[in-house]
């Protein structure tokens, strides 16, 4: 089942599309939080994107409340792109008010596509320094470096666990890029012959890549 709720955040209502768990597969309840980031908003990049839409009812299937916020200025949420900067905070607030409503026990789980994922780096940090981690990261295009030499997402590390998958022939963010960044982390990164940026006609295979790779 999906819904939509409006969250207060610090510019302003944060729009929201939530997927939750079918209650006769999970009859004890939510198995988790997953918190979905879109791509980038000047270019797009909105929460009804298919790779976002596949992420969170991926996530949904595994038992988790699936939140897909749109970012500042984006559909039905207020305020201007803040570079990232806003982003991240606004997505600290989202998952208070989701552990606020669903349980401060359950786990969470963070996935972006593109800019999105560049954005959970930073989200990831913050929860780890706080002592309150992510179980799980899920990178999709993870917007890494210098993007069509205009844009530079200083990406932060990321725990060993991490998925992270990429498309072979991704024009927008250089499979390159993300190497460069991984490398240093002894990072694999899962790479999808054919794919581009937005993983036309392969959506399927990044549902079958997370739910072969996930754990409870």
């Amino acid at each position: 089942m999906q819904t939509k709720i409006r969250i207060p955040g610090l510019a302003g209502t944060i729009e929201t599309l939530v997927d939750t768990p079918d209650a006769e597969k999970f009859p004890e309840g939510a198995r988790g939080i997953a918190l979905v980031c879109h791509p980038h908003p000047l270019f797009g990049g909105t929460n009804t994107n298919k790779v976002v839409q596949t992420l969170a009812r991926t996530f949904a299937g595994f038992g988790c409340h699936a939140l897909r916020p749109n970012f500042r200025g984006v559909g039905g949420s207020d305020g201007a792109h803040d570079q990232g900067r806003g982003e991240i905070e606004d997505m600290l607030v989202v998952l208070d008010e989701a552990r606020r409503v669903f349980g401060t026990g359950l786990p969470i789980v963070l996935a972006g596509f593109s800019f999105g994922a560049f954005v959970q780096t930073h989200v990831a940090t913050r929860l780890a320094a706080a002592g309150t981690p992510a179980k799980r990261l899920v990178l999709v295009g993870a917007a890494a470096g210098h993007v069509e030499t205009e844009r530079h997402y200083p990406i932060a590390p990321v725990p060993a666990d991490t998925i992270l998958i990429h498309g072979a022939r991704d024009e927008t963010v250089p499979l390159a890029n993300v190497l460069a960044w991984a490398e240093p982390q002894e990072l694999p990164i899962i790479v999808v012959p054919g794919a581009d940026h937005f993983f036309h006609r392969r959506l399927h295979l990044l549902r079958d890549i997370i739910t072969n790779a996930w754990r409870d």
